[in-house]
């Protein structure tokens, strides 16, 4: 490659090495001096570690860009063309640009005083001098540092080229763009104006253009289909070569003997132009004969990496591998290592070709194809490439990773991310410590721009990719928690175990959004074995409480890594034992009135609960609720937190947990009766909600709220058909539409057609208000969504604020008297810092179990009575028979013997059956004794009568529930 300034001359050879001559006066030769001549071509030395692709010379500047992707400059800089900062003076010595760094540039180019750079997905950067507006920014302030013009980002730009005061920018569907200095027509806009912003050149807008040069003060472009060059601006010295000196405003085709076919004696044959060429005032036309097998037409819109950059691929990997097998030299090695940490070469590799999806490449779409990345990461895990692969893991460890800066300069340089979360090397646990949480360090320290750029592209990655992840760093955990300690001093251990836990709730935040794998993907199955996790609650709700008394703790009161700030990682378990260290927590500091520093100290004293360790309820049958509601004003909100137990009036005070769970069932039944009226049954969705018109006082609500919190401290199921939205908003969590979904389906599909209905006649479509109609006895009454509702419609302005109105008085304004009665209550028993760690869907498990159903478990941990034994013929068809139920029918099985048919939050494995034989007929059903998992099952002898039997007995149970 050649390239020449106002009188200066660079060339390229094939090592890469760069050679310069001619005037130095201004240092633009980047050879140390400023000699006025240098007649011959002189080695910059500067350059000799680097393999430089191209080089380009402003008039007394240049700009030279590596194969391994990084920039440099020298000469000149009264304008900043030398893109090195505010107030740097001219240099003599190349100078590295690193403020493009990482960004995989496809061209570099240089004006008078201006120059470009340009990445392979159409990114434009320019700076240097702005006088007429030549970088495209709508001002005409210089840049001394490279500037992104974002008005070329979604135009695909493949190729710039530059005059002394101008820009042109050719595109991938052949348009051009030209801006800046228009004085003498070189814009080809048909004015002599200057243009600050990118305009497209409307005369050729009906042809595709294939090259493009710019002189001085005049622009050329070819169009291939036509055969035709166009010249505009200046022509003074005829350089537009239209057979007149008028200078051209418009494109105007060059007049070519060779393309009118008038050329001696040649009129028969035709001539391909190969190339056009501009100097400052004159032009060249390169052209073929075509009947000699000609060369093809270039056409400056086929980018190819290999010209800026070294590609990553199979053919290089290949390549360094053989390199390495057949030599010791140890700079083969170190060449392979520093081409292996180039970001920019990485973020050019694997680019999304299909549809030109990289152009597209924005803070949502990364740009590049991750399944070509795998593909050829699975190579290189391949045995012949074990060298290679050690070379790249200490390649990413000592160079790549440590140079991931805060503040990536485009989001084209942040492909990084994804690509080396995708290196199998990473999984492996003996490059945790080296590899993979140096990188989450990496992306950790990225400023809150990037970061989010990182959670969009996280958000859009396939579920594997996302899966792999979370395991990943899941396994670093307890790598942390296991054999890491020994490892590492102290002070790194932490901050590496920070990292860990904090790239997990980076990725777990991410998932609220993307939904890629189950909540419950995150949590940590041994943590509960690995961690004392009551010493944990109590170390992070000291430091919560230390930080509202306003003093700070001394680092040795507790280590810094709690793992209850990272609740998601915590299981069902895990979270039981916090709440049951929370409740002894609360208890101790009522009765001793402990401050919190004795709260350390009670881990190690015995809990002297106060004078009754229990919560004892007193009740009669026949007066549950009001007796519920008078034994529970007697007890104060830390009582609350206490075993729960109950005694009924005139029979046996033992409660083994059976009478406790028949307390609940009962008093449910009770509260739930549709006489009441508390709550409206959606019979689409069979789920609850609180009703706006109920003839029962506030407090019967209160007492529900404390039913369900007394049901998570006491580790029992409820059947309770409330929607999720309910412990949304317990947590404080906003309802949305989908929320409304779950509970009234047909509703919120009427809502959701309202939001995408594209017409503009929303208003005559729908005939909607904000007002809506209610059924109360008989009469319909209107209710207002918002003041004045009724004469204000819907139209497709305010649809939004309407849904919205919507939804807020189905789940607040209609039933918040109802609603705070109940989550005083619920917030009575399990109120306080303990609630943060749930998630909603959590807080509803711990309520009403969950359905993560594992039937195999459940027969596993039957036990037997009477007669019965695992392997007594009657079980055995018991077995066989509930196996073949289907899904829905060994739901109502569990529905019918255990009174729910969920699951307690611990699994299957928590909750025991029991099946005891009856000497009653084989014409009796079986019957279920629902407060103690029993079920008495007469001896049948056949699997037809036992399926029978059982079928009718499971049917013919009602439940405690509404429905």
């Amino acid at each position: 490659m050649v390239s020449s300034g106002r009188a200066h001359c660079v060339a390229i050879n094939e090592q890469g090495q760069v050679f310069a001559w001619g005037a130095g006066e201004g240092g633009q030769l980047g050879l140390g001096t400023t000699e006025t001549v240098v007649r011959i071509p002189r080695l910059l030395k500067r350059l000799c570690d680097h393999q430089i692709s191209q080089v380009m010379c402003g008039n007394q500047h240049c700009i030279a860009l590596s194969r391994d992707g990084q920039l440099f400059t020298w000469g000149q800089n009264t304008s900043g063309q030398l893109g090195l900062g505010k107030g740097e003076p001219s240099k003599l010595f190349p100078h590295p640009l690193k403020s493009l760094a990482g960004i995989p540039l496809a061209q570099i180019t240089a004006g008078g005083d201006h120059s470009f750079a340009l990445s392979l997905s159409g990114a434009v950067f320019g700076w240097g001098k702005n006088r007429a507006g030549q970088l495209g920014l709508n001002d005409k302030q210089d840049r001394p540092v490279p500037c992104h013009i974002k008005f070329l980002r979604s135009q695909k730009v493949v190729y710039i080229s530059c005059g002394d005061e101008h820009t042109a920018a050719l595109t991938k569907d052949g348009g051009l763009f030209t801006f800046g200095d228009g004085s003498w027509g070189q814009l080809g806009h048909g004015s002599t104006n200057n243009e600050l912003l990118p305009r497209r050149v409307l005369e050729l807008m009906g042809t595709e253009v294939s090259q493009i040069a710019c002189g001085r003060h005049h622009t050329l472009a070819f169009v291939p289909s036509s055969g035709i060059v166009y010249a505009f601006g200046c022509n003074s010295y005829g350089q537009l070569g239209t057979g007149i000196l008028e200078d051209a405003s418009s494109p105007f085709p060059v007049k070519s003997s060779l393309l009118t076919g008038n050329f001696h004696r040649a009129e028969s044959r035709q001539y391909t132009v190969i190339k056009i060429i501009c100097g400052g005032d004159h032009s060249f036309l390169l052209y073929s004969n075509e009947q000699q097998n000609s060369v093809p037409s270039e056409d400056f819109r086929v980018v190819n990496i290999s010209k800026s950059l070294f590609p990553i691929n199979y053919e290089r990997f290949n390549s360094w591998r053989l390199k390495l097998m057949y030599s010791t030299d140890s700079t083969v090695s170190n060449e392979i290592i520093i081409q292996l940490s180039s970001t920019a070469c990485w973020n050019a590799s694997f680019l999304d070709q299909s549809d030109d999806i990289h152009f597209k490449t924005n803070p949502k779409i990364p740009g590049i194809d991750l399944n070509s990345v795998r593909l050829l990461f699975e190579a290189l895990s391949k045995p012949a490439f074990s060298g290679l692969m050690e070379q790249a893991t200490k390649s990413f460890e000592s160079l790549l990773i440590p140079q991931l800066p805060r503040s990536p300069p485009d989001v084209e340089a942040m492909r990084i991310y994804l690509i080396l979360s995708e290196y199998p090397a990473l999984q492996d646990s003996k490059n945790y410590i080296r590899l993979t949480i140096p990188l989450a360090m990496a992306i950790l320290r990225l400023d809150t721009n990037p970061s989010k750029v990182l959670d969009n592209w996280w958000c859009l990655v396939d579920g594997n990719v996302f899966t792999r992840m979370v395991d990943m760093y899941k396994s670093i955990v307890v790598f942390m928690l296991t054999g890491g300690k020994t490892l590492l001093v102290p002070m790194f251990y932490e901050n590496y175990f920070l990292a860990t836990l904090s790239l997990l709730e980076k990725l777990h935040k991410v998932n609220l959004k993307a939904h890629h794998v189950e909540y419950s993907r995150f949590y940590i199955p041994d943590i509960s074995s690995l961690v004392d996790i009551q010493e944990d609650y109590l170390k992070w709700f000291l430091s919560k409480a230390e930080i509202k008394m306003g003093s700070s703790p001394s680092q040795s009161d507790f280590p810094s890594v709690n793992l209850c700030a990272y609740p998601f990682i915590l299981n069902a378990q895990a979270k039981t034992t916090m709440l049951q260290t929370d409740a002894e927590l609360q208890m101790q500091m009522a009765v001793s009135g402990a401050n919190l520093h004795n709260v350390l100290m009670l881990l190690t004293l015995e809990p002297h609960l106060a004078r009754n360790p229990y919560l004892v309820l007193h009740v009669r049958r026949n007066r549950l609720v009001s007796d519920t509601l008078r034994e529970l004003t007697m007890y104060s909100d830390v009582d609350l937190k206490k075993p729960l137990k109950v005694i009924f009036d005139g029979e046996e005070a033992v409660d083994a947990g059976g009478v406790t769970k028949e307390f609940f069932l009962l008093l449910l039944k009770e509260l739930m009766d549709p006489v009441y009226g508390m709550f409206t049954h959606y019979n689409e969705s069979n789920l609850l909600w609180f009703s706006d018109k109920c003839f029962v006082e506030q407090n019967w609500f209160h007492l529900i709220g404390i039913i369900c919190g007394l049901a998570i401290y006491n580790s029992t199921v409820v059947d309770l058909h409330f929607p999720l939205v309910l412990y949304k908003k317990l947590l404080g969590v906003s309802p949305t539409l989908e929320d409304f979904k779950e509970l009234s389906p047909t509703e919120a599909r009427s809502l959701q057609q309202l939001l995408d209905y594209e017409g503009s006649d929303v208003e005559e479509t729908f005939l909607l208000s904000f007002a809506i109609t209610r059924e109360n006895y008989g009469m319909t009454e209107v209710k207002e969504l918002i003041p004045g509702g009724e004469s204000i419609s819907v139209d497709k302005n305010n649809r939004n604020e309407f849904v919205e109105a919507y939804l807020r008085y189905v789940f607040s304004d209609s039933v918040s008297e109802q609603y705070s009665a109940f989550s005083s209550g619920f917030l009575k028993v399990c109120g306080g810092e303990i609630l943060s760690l749930f998630q909603p869907s959590e807080l509803m498990a711990m309520v009403v179990g969950n359905n993560n159903y594992n039937w195999e478990e459940m027969e596993k941990n039957a036990v037997y009575k009477g007669e019965y034994t695992a392997t007594h013929p009657t079980v055995r068809l018991f077995w066989e028979v509930f196996h073949e139920f289907p899904l829905e029918k060994k739901k109502q099985f569990l529905l019918f013997l255990t009174g729910s048919d969920r699951i307690p939050i611990h699994g299957m494995e928590s909750m025991r059956i029991i099946i005891q034989s009856t000497t009653a007929e084989e014409h009796y059903l079986p019957v279920a004794h629902t407060c103690y998992n029993l079920l008495d099952m007469p001896r049948y002898q056949t699997k037809d009568i036992l399926r029978r039997r059982l079928t009718q007995a499971v049917e013919q149970y009602e439940g405690f529930s509404l429905v």
